[in-house]
């Protein structure tokens, strides 16, 4: 196992998830493996800041920051990037708790002195009490957790995902910060992608890297009641495709599009026969299942033709910071 030091960042932006705060805080304080400090990085909101401040006064291991950047994600991870005194940076959501092991199995993806980020399985807690019978696996990435057709066990990945993983400091140092402009920024739209927009350019900076997911590695991701209705579910969805666009406009649709290539022509095709197959056979939610899957494949295309178009005429930038320039980065386009 690697004895590398570990900082973890939270990236925090409402007072309404105040209890999962303290919660995913709590359960980072708890690991088998210590944190050499939790970062709660506070997105433009004064109050949260001066509540949290005080929370957690006392506790030395835990340090409150403002988000240094500009309104969204992207700026408060890199303001936790560059406050950060580890070796490894690992990113937690505020909506999610860790299981004990989390942080020891991303310390034991790190023996290899190429591996240069561990991400992780992250399981729904859906606020219903269970699954809505229409949802497909497939489609629960867009409530930020992992979809059916992800490899099981200690596998090579193209990217991570952003809100269960961990990265090398020094993949910071060679490929700069997440870029702001793609992922969530405090607007309605539930934009993402930065982790693989990130992901690819630091695998173009360090051809040797090798980026991992090992589902041993678990947090439990609360789902909000509003994020279970279809509405949700187009929404995000149709902004996943503008997303793609501007990753695959930055680092090319070759690097961009790889993965989602075998997920469209081979786990989403499966996922509509199971689904059919359920619907047969009357099992609740079968057809539900099949008819949002093809709605949901629909709806992204959508998002990436119209992003595709923006970005062409200019329309859609992001600027990627380097750690520790004062958050300037350059414009893409």
């Amino acid at each position: 196992m690697s004895d590398l030091d570990i900082s973890v960042v939270i990236c925090v932006y409402t007072e309404d998830r105040w209890e999962d705060i303290l919660a995913a805080v709590s359960s980072v304080r708890a690991q088998s493996r210590r944190a050499l400090e939790t970062l709660l990085v506070v997105d433009h909101n004064p109050a949260l800041l001066d509540r949290l401040a005080k929370e957690y006064k006392e506790v030395d291991e835990v340090r409150v920051f403002a988000n240094a950047g500009p309104r969204g994600l992207s700026a408060g991870r890199n303001t936790g990037i560059a406050a950060a005194r580890g070796e490894v940076i690992a990113f937690l959501d505020d909506d999610a708790v860790a299981e004990r092991e989390w942080l020891r199995r991303f310390a034991e993806g790190y023996a290899d002195p190429r591996v240069m980020a561990v991400g992780g399985r992250t399981m729904p807690i859906w606020a219903s009490g269970r699954r809505p019978a229409w949802f497909p696996e497939e489609f629960d990435w867009v409530v930020g957790c992992t979809y059916k057709g992800l490899p099981p066990g200690l596998v090579r990945v193209r990217n991570v995902l952003g809100g269960n993983a961990s990265f090398r400091r020094t993949a910071f140092d060679d490929a700069g910060g997440f870029a702001t402009g793609i992922g969530r920024d405090g607007d309605k739209r539930p934009l993402g992608c930065e982790e693989t927009e990130l992901c690819i350019r630091l695998t173009r900076v360090r051809p040797d890297a090798i980026l991992l997911i090992d589902d041993r590695a678990v947090i439990h991701h609360r789902v909000p009641e509003a994020r279970e209705h279809f509405g949700y579910f187009r929404t995000r969805a149709y902004a996943e495709g503008l997303s793609k666009a501007l990753v695959a406009r930055s680092v090319g649709a070759d690097r961009g599009l790889e993965s989602e290539r075998r997920y469209t022509t081979r786990v989403l095709p499966a996922g509509v026969v199971r689904g059919l197959r359920d619907a047969v056979l009357a099992r609740p939610g079968g057809a539900g299942r099949a008819g949002a899957i093809v709605a949901g494949v629909l709806t992204a295309a959508g998002g990436y033709v119209v992003g595709s178009v923006r970005a062409r005429k200019g329309g859609a930038t992001f600027s990627v910071v380097q750690i520790g320039d004062g958050g300037q980065g350059g414009s893409h386009g």
